[in-house]
């Protein structure tokens, strides 16, 4: 069977295992490619992380593609239907752990570029890459390192294409234009533990808590806006108790989190939080997670060049959405970039058996290579 040359590097990258924070020698597939294309390079690795910003110009504007080359554990093995780690094809289907999550989206990247500098050797302005092998991972090392250094030196995207998984049901069908905020925190509700026959020498966390619990769950937050939906509280895990029946607990703890809008900031979350526990006078300790504010682009030229190039190659009326998780977008977006998301269908990620269609990430490379025309190439 011949396979395009996007599929082939999307192969070679997916039979890397590359789980966070590992790179697998990803970057390095990706490096020699770009050096043959004349970019320059600048490796940055951070601690156990590895990096690397690649350039090719030094006029604005600066589009820069991001992405990451780690990936998350594949789970139990004989749980997929094939070697998560060996890329295979079946009925059309490229499958392996990455395919979709983002090495099908890096290796689009590539391709398109490749083409791209083909036919437009001496192109206006200045082309990036950013890649890190940290996205999946504490974000500590990874894409937050490589925008510190570029900020501390002054060199600015102006437009930023991330390959995330952002399709819905056919490629290109949605843009993510802006993510929510992310604020975890680990709650300990402190009680003092006894025996259950004597309720008058102990208190009860649990009990002690519930109303507060409710209180929160409940509250209503913001409103959202045009853009985004109201924040939301979610639990993701209670535990109190020994695992006797007739114990009363000394401590509860309860891990929630925050997927915010732009119409609350971290400080009043936190500071809601607080005094709802506090009107229950209950003793408590909380240990805050800040993952990143929410960002958004509301229009510009990236978004009406990636619009009209899913048009031009698809023929879909895409939708601009803020929904799912966060993304490092998170840390790009506030230096001033206009900053979307545009991969393939996100409907496998991080599940067993993710998979990605072969032929949408060849029509995902034809639209980044649009994409690149519609903004560095003179259309008089």
């Amino acid at each position: 069977m011949n396979r395009s040359a996007t599929i082939d590097l999307a192969c070679d990258l997916i039979s890397r295992k590359s789980v966070t924070p590992e790179d697998a020698g990803c970057q390095d597939v990706l490096i020699e490619r770009l050096e043959k294309m004349g970019f320059d390079i600048e490796k940055m690795p951070f601690a156990d992380v590895k990096n690397f910003w690649a350039r090719r110009g030094t006029q604005a504007p600066l589009l820069c593609f991001a992405g990451h080359t780690d990936v998350v554990p594949s789970g139990p093995q004989e749980n997929w239907s094939t070697d998560p780690f060996t890329a295979t094809i079946e009925e059309g289907f490229l499958h392996g752990r990455g395919a979709a999550d983002m090495k099908g989206g890096i290796a689009a990247f590539i391709t398109a570029l490749e083409r791209f500098l083909d036919h437009h050797p001496h192109h206006n302005g200045s082309i990036a890459l950013l890649i890190t092998s940290d996205e999946e991972g504490p974000f500590i090392n990874g894409t937050t390192r490589v925008i510190d250094t570029l900020e501390a030196r002054n060199e600015k995207i102006d437009w930023c294409v991330i390959g995330e998984a952002s399709s819905t049901a056919k490629l290109g069908d949605v843009i993510k234009n802006g993510r929510r905020g992310s604020l975890s925190g680990k709650l300990k509700v402190h009680g003092v533990q006894g025996h259950v026959a004597y309720p008058h020498l102990v208190k009860n966390p649990i009990h002690l808590s519930a109303a507060a619990i409710a209180e929160i769950t409940t509250e209503q937050w913001d409103q959202g806006n045009d853009f985004f939906p109201p924040t939301s509280f979610q639990i993701s895990n209670y535990h109190a108790g020994t695992g006797a029946n007739n114990i009363v607990p000394g401590e509860a703890l309860l891990d929630f989190n925050f997927r915010f809008s732009t119409e609350s900031t971290e400080a009043q979350l936190k500071s809601r939080v607080h005094a709802i526990l506090d009107s229950h006078q209950l003793e408590y300790e909380i240990d805050w997670a800040f993952s990143g504010n929410p960002f958004l682009t509301t229009g510009g030229e990236l978004i009406d060049a990636s619009v009209a190039a899913i048009k031009s190659v698809t023929g879909l009326d895409t939708e601009l959405s803020t929904s799912g998780g966060t993304s490092d977008g998170r840390f790009i977006a506030p230096t001033g970039a206009q900053v979307i998301e545009l991969g393939p269908i996100n409907a496998t990620i991080h599940k067993v058996n993710e998979c990605v269609k072969t032929a949408d990430l060849d029509t995902l490379s034809d639209v980044y290579e649009n994409i690149l025309a519609r903004l560095l190439v003179d259309k008089s």
